[in-house]
């Protein structure tokens, strides 16, 4: 569930509040809804019906505010358009076939549902049980492993556009504002609001490294990441930023 984060603002729905809206009660209605819910960014909506309701339920208003960014990211990874073309039951287990994209970007994707007291969710009875017991906290630690996980790409996206700037630019290498400018790296990595890092980039032209470190230690990520010619390098530091390898 590395990607489960990832923009219009979510909904902020009263956790109170009660709604009159038929519960969906089939596997391909429960995936319709849920689908529909992402969609129009009501992202809690769409995680009440999933195995991550016990963890969404147990967050406090603050908390859940505290998500709208990463809610709000992943509103945005959702398709606009999908079609569901099957469904297969197995007991207490389903699988429904959801088909999004045209042309080169189509694909059929299976969305794996369990049957819970009763009611269909999104989701396998692996992740449910993590949820279970980790309540609120899987939450947490599941946007650290996001935000690090996408940290350590955005390393290797920097890493790409360093050679492309040296290869147009008499093998010069670039700083970090400068690789925004060009398009080769997102505007978004200049601060820490979606990625949750902060990211450096050091060089004298001839040569460069690049660092990245939570912008709150603990709470948008834990590893430190430092990458240079040989390579990334990662490491718990405390939020602090990691230094060079050491000359053998």
């Amino acid at each position: 569930m590395k990607k489960w984060l990832t923009v219009g603002p979510p909904s902020r729905p009263n956790p109170q509040a009660k709604t009159n809206t038929p519960r969906p009660s089939t596997p391909t209605e429960v995936v319709r809804a849920y689908y529909t819910a992402l969609k129009e960014s009501r992202v809690r909506d769409a995680m009440l019906m999933s195995i991550l309701r016990p963890a969404v339920e147990a967050l406090s208003a603050e908390e859940l505010k505290g998500f709208e960014t990463d809610f709000a990211r992943l509103a945005a990874a959702a398709p606009t358009d999908f079609e569901i073309t099957g469904e297969q039951l197995s007991g207490e287990e389903a699988t429904v076939f959801v088909k999004t994209g045209e042309g080169k970007e189509l694909k059929v994707d299976p969305v794996n549902l369990i049957r819970e007291r009763g009611a269909w969710v999104v989701g396998d009875r692996e992740g449910a049980a993590e949820v279970k017991k980790q309540g609120k906290k899987f939450l947490f630690e599941q946007r650290i492993a996001a935000h690090e996980a996408e940290a350590e790409d955005m390393l290797k996206r920097i890493q790409a556009a360093e050679l492309a700037h040296s290869l147009q630019h008499g093998g010069r290498f670039a700083d970090l504002q400068t690789l925004v400018r060009a398009g080769y790296v997102p505007q978004d990595i200049l601060g820490t609001e979606t990625t949750g890092y902060r990211f450096t980039v050091i060089t004298d032209g001839k040569s460069y490294a690049a660092r990245a470190e939570p912008a709150r230690y603990g709470h948008t990520g834990r590893l430190s990441f430092y990458m240079d010619a040989g390579g990334v390098r990662k490491k718990d530091a405390g939020g602090k930023p990691l230094s060079p390898p050491k000359s053998k």
